[in-house]
């Protein structure tokens, strides 16, 4: 089973980008982010003809959620437990019903920025929130793949400037300890499990995100904040997780890429 996480920033102005790399990558699912558009806006159709099924969590110009599955999909949940007066639209889970079930949560933490204040409060709870929600389903020993756009770079080695980020939301120690706590709850990072830091000889950066600024792609001045967390029973059927990153050099892209794992699934 191949899943990947796509932050699309815009389905709409991204229709083209996203169809495309469907085609070519053809995984059995996609969880995106972004798609800043409401449930009846997204372009569900062009997507159910090329064998999908569609399930979205929208909301008007921000945010929003979708899973796309070749699979069957049952037990399809929209928003994050833990807060009902949380009207945004950044996260949903469903069982993908493969030849061995995964659940699948997908979700758009938030960026958390300017920090302090606000805006980074409302990140630290959404941190908490996912923290608790993830252990009541790890609990139920299961395959689940805990993936999206975490707005968290988890090591010094995940920035091509490390030192550039050291004041942001994405990179504070507050957000960091947030995010390791969630790891530690028993989750394996896909990447790092298949891309291991073997010192005194670091493998070569692989980022997810590049900013539309500065020439940052050009220059490869990018983040890893694209993650998939899998418990143990997930981590046991991993296969394979790389980054298509080539897909930030094609026309019209968003500035995150797909990241994508097989699972013997």
């Amino acid at each position: 089973m191949k899943i990947a996480t796509f932050n699309i920033n815009g389905i709409k102005a991204r229709i083209g980008a996203l169809t495309d790399w469907l085609s070519e990558a053809q995984p059995d699912v996609a969880v995106l982010q972004e798609i800043k558009s409401v449930d009846e806006g997204f372009p569900r159709e062009m997507f159910e003809d090329m064998g999908y099924q569609v399930e979205t969590h929208g909301q008007k110009s921000f945010n929003g959620v979708a899973i796309l599955s070749k699979l069957p999909l049952e037990d399809v949940r929209r928003g994050l437990p833990g807060d009902a007066g949380d009207e945004q639209a950044r996260f949903i889970e469903a069982t993908v019903c493969g030849e061995v079930p995964v659940r699948i949560f997908g979700l758009y933490l938030p960026n958390g920025n300017p920090a302090p204040g606000p805006k980074y409060d409302y990140k630290l709870a959404w941190m908490a929130r996912l923290e608790d929600h993830v252990r009541a389903a790890l609990a139920l020993e299961e395959p689940l793949v805990v993936c999206g756009d975490y707005n968290i770079i988890p090591q010094p080695e995940d920035a091509a400037r490390p030192d550039a980020w050291r004041k942001d939301a994405l990179f504070l120690p507050a957000s960091r300890e947030a995010f390791r706590r969630i790891v530690a709850l028993g989750l394996t990072d896909a990447f790092r499990a298949t891309h291991p830091h073997m010192p005194p000889s670091p493998p070569p950066q692989q980022f997810s995100f590049w900013d539309y600024q500065a020439g940052a792609w050009n220059r490869n001045d990018g983040i890893r904040i694209d993650h998939l967390l899998l418990s143990p029973q997930a981590a046991d059927l991993l296969r394979l997780c790389e980054i298509d990153s080539d897909v930030r050099g094609r026309e019209k892209p968003s500035d995150h890429v797909p990241v994508w794992i097989d699972l013997a699934a």
